[in-house]
């Protein structure tokens, strides 16, 4: 059920013009709904049965520096993007939500949701799929949840982002630096990807 309404609320929140001032309370819930359905896992008994945990400074850094280098593959691939029009525009669209917007706002919104994404994707449903392959299982399932917004940017990055993340899980044991590397990634995204577009234009 989290999935459906998840999916539902992010395909509505980008079908949403960009200034438009329902995108903020269309965006917005969609965070309480990972977050909830986060818990609500939690509460039914799921359990980690991942490996021992490493410090979480530790993770926090290996998050940080995944998310930075995730950031410089998106900002070069962005310069590519630039020459093709069927390709850029999509991304271009994605970005005049906080172009035009008030950006404090949609930027504490992506950092937010990027958080609550990754309690749900990389911390209750990879426990409720452990025994499923899990790395494999939670990247399919977040690439579809992504791609149900139509837009073929957010489904490619569900799949790499969602994938490294879910390996990052296996490998500390814990969330923090799945956490850790969307947020270095979204920043990198909001503050330098439109200046790599403009660059490469």
């Amino acid at each position: 059920m989290t999935l459906v309404i998840g999916a539902l609320v992010l395909a509505w929140s980008l079908s949403i013009e960009p200034a438009d001032s329902l995108f903020y309370p269309a965006t917005a819930p969609l965070a309480a709904v990972w977050f909830g359905g986060g818990y609500a896992a939690r509460r039914a008994g799921t359990r980690s049965t991942s490996s021992v945990p490493v410090v979480r400074a530790r993770a926090a850094v290996l998050g940080v520096v995944v998310g930075v280098a995730l950031a410089l593959a998106f900002l070069a691939g962005a310069l590519v993007l630039t020459r093709i029009p069927d390709l850029r525009d999509p991304v271009q669209a994605l970005l005049d939500h906080a172009d035009r917007g008030i950006f404090p706002v949609v930027l504490t919104l992506a950092l937010v949701n990027g958080v609550a994404e990754e309690f749900f994707f990389r911390g209750a449903l990879y426990d409720a799929l452990h025994p499923y392959a899990p790395i494999v299982s939670t990247t399919v399932v977040y690439t579809l949840v992504t791609a149900a917004a139509g837009i073929w940017m957010l489904a490619f990055t569900g799949l790499v982002l969602g994938g490294v993340c879910a390996v990052m899980r296996h490998r500390t044991g814990g969330i923090t630096a799945c956490i850790a590397a969307p947020l270095a990634w979204s920043l990198g995204m909001v503050l330098l990807l439109p200046r790599a577009l403009d660059l490469g234009s």
